[in-house]
């Protein structure tokens, strides 16, 4: 998440839809858009929480756990896609992994990434954690290729998967045919 305001001024030109840009130019963009925005939070959740609450739930875990570290209180959150799955993606079970956080009116917009620099923003912000995240996992894990494939299936890794196991970072509740690594 990016907390932005009238007063960020113009964003950083270099600024585009994240799976537009090659990984070497977020990683130089996040200096620009830590000085543009007023404030910027990431969250996550675990493979272990994907698998018990599925993946709507714990894209609002991790929604939540970004809200939660904001000391600037937006006053809307601008979501990409057409599903409001931070304040509608509710259960007793993604609720207890945070709480007492107020979410505040949230508007979607498919390809929100493309038109809203803010959206742009968190969406590099994210990547470039994501793929710090998965490099460090290739370092704990050798031998999946993580720092490589930076979280997407590849043949490369659907062959680790199948001659390693899985890991506690692999979630169990994808549908991945470890037989047969061509399948999708």
């Amino acid at each position: 998440m990016v907390v932005i305001g009238p007063d960020c001024g113009a964003f950083p030109p270099r600024l585009r839809d994240s799976k537009l840009l090659r990984p070497s130019v977020r990683e130089s963009l996040v200096p620009e858009i830590e000085q543009w925005v007023h404030e910027y939070a990431v969250g996550s959740a675990t493979a272990a929480e994907i698998d018990a609450l599925g993946l709507t739930a714990a894209l609002r875990i991790a929604g939540l756990r970004a809200l939660s570290q904001l000391t600037v209180k937006p006053s809307i959150v601008l979501l990409d896609g057409q599903r409001d799955w931070l304040s509608t993606a509710r259960s007793s079970l993604a609720d207890s992994a945070v709480t007492d956080i107020e979410v505040p009116p949230v508007v979607t917009k498919v390809k929100a990434d493309r038109f809203c620099a803010s959206v742009s923003a968190a969406s590099v912000l994210a990547k470039v954690r994501r793929d710090a995240h998965l490099t460090a996992l290739a370092n704990d894990f050798p031998g999946y290729g993580w720092e490589h494939n930076k979280g997407y299936v590849t043949a490369a890794h659907r062959e680790a998967i199948a001659r390693l196991g899985l890991t506690s970072e692999h979630r169990r509740s994808w549908n991945l045919d470890v037989d047969d690594p061509s399948s999708t």
